[in-house]
């Protein structure tokens, strides 16, 4: 039986156009607008460093990772001082390190930075932030006589208003108060955790230390000081006949036969230093240790600190110090790592305080 084979036809449609009105909407894989728009570069850091204290600026280039931007500052004959960065910084995050220290010097380095402030500023920098480890004119945060002036709050107005700085980053300052001169983000770091961690590895901690306040001012200071070391507390009380000298009538507080550390956020002169040994030595301290964030040592102070009755000195490198000219009693903690740190936070917009686990609020 004979088997036939069948070939289908093949079927054509014919596409009938839509009525009008009744079109589908079509469909389309584009993005819809966002109501932001994504850069295509990454954000850059760029550190650059006056010339009060390229050392430090030098050691946080490298813990950062990178190298110092070039800058060119020079001194005219007449003392006019000129700015002039040498690499693009238009979008960039500026960091500029500058810690105004130098005997003669204080003024000179401020306008420096402030100059370099607008030049950056001038060039489209994204963000300017002044890094001044040490802040001047702290000490005159307030009107101590008559027709005096305020000196901590016309030079925050001048960062601020006058060069236009983005944001400060600083250490130590003398009172918690300066913060508050400003209307910009104050990124305020300490060194406690460094001398509490110098003082712990020489086993000096427990109810055989005590914590000394060299003044009234900082005895809230000293109290968190003590307690990173399990330590207790004593206060001083002290007067200034004149400026840059101290007197200490009285120690309060337990010291006798105790280890005593005694600290303070900087030192000019030595003398509320000078005063308070002495006093501790009367009041039967054993052994005594003088630390202070920012060491000026004006004059002969290093050395006459160096001949006094402390057992050593401890600073940290936020004021530039000649290595000749050190005691063998004098030890230097470097900041640069804890600045690194704050620095590389504040650039990627993360929490400051983190790098202190929220204990940077001392005041």
């Amino acid at each position: 039986m004979e088997t036939t084979e069948t070939t289908e036809t093949p079927v054509t449609t014919t596409e009938v156009a839509p009525l009008p009105g009744l079109e589908a909407p079509a469909t389309s894989a584009e993005p819809k607008p966002q109501n932001w728009l994504e850069r295509g570069p990454s954000k850059r850091l760029m550190l650059v460093s006056g010339r009060s204290h390229p050392d430090l600026a030098a050691d946080i280039a490298e813990k950062l990772g990178i190298t110092l931007s070039p800058v060119e500052l020079k001194t005219f004959a007449n003392g006019e001082v000129y700015c002039r960065y040498e690499e693009s910084v238009r979008g960039a995050d500026v960091f500029i390190v500058q810690s105004c220290a130098g005997v003669g010097k204080v003024n000179a380095y401020l306008w420096e930075l402030l100059e370099m402030i607008n030049a950056a500023k001038l060039a489209s920098a994204k963000r300017v932030t002044a890094v001044m480890p040490w802040f001047p004119y702290s000490r005159q945060d307030k009107k101590s006589a008559p027709r005096e002036p305020i000196s901590a709050r016309l030079l925050a107005d001048t960062l601020e208003k006058a060069a236009c700085v983005d944001r400060v980053l600083t250490m130590d300052l003398h009172t918690g108060q300066i913060q508050g001169f400003f209307t910009i983000p104050v990124d305020h770091m300490t060194a406690l955790p460094l001398f509490a961690q110098y003082f712990r590895d020489k086993g000096l901690s427990g109810d055989d230390v005590v914590s000394v306040s060299p003044d009234a001012g900082r005895a809230k200071l000293a109290r968190r000081f003590g307690q990173m070391l399990d330590a207790d507390l004593a206060i001083m009380n002290k007067t200034r006949p004149a400026h840059d000298q101290a007197s200490i009538t009285e120690v309060i507080g337990d010291v006798a036969g105790k280890t005593a550390l005694m600290g303070d956020d900087m030192i000019l002169t030595g003398g509320t230093l000078r005063a308070g040994v002495k006093a501790l030595r009367e009041a039967g301290a054993k052994e005594i240790y003088v630390f202070a964030t920012h060491g000026h040592f004006v004059g002969d102070a290093l050395e006459r600190l160096a001949h006094a009755d402390v057992t050593e000195i401890v600073v940290t490198d936020t004021v530039s110090l000649s290595p000749l000219e050190r005691p063998d009693k004098l030890t230097v903690l470097p900041v640069s790592g804890l600045l690194a740190d704050t620095i590389m936070n504040v650039f990627a917009d993360e929490s400051v305080s983190a790098v202190f686990q929220g204990a940077n609020q001392l005041f």
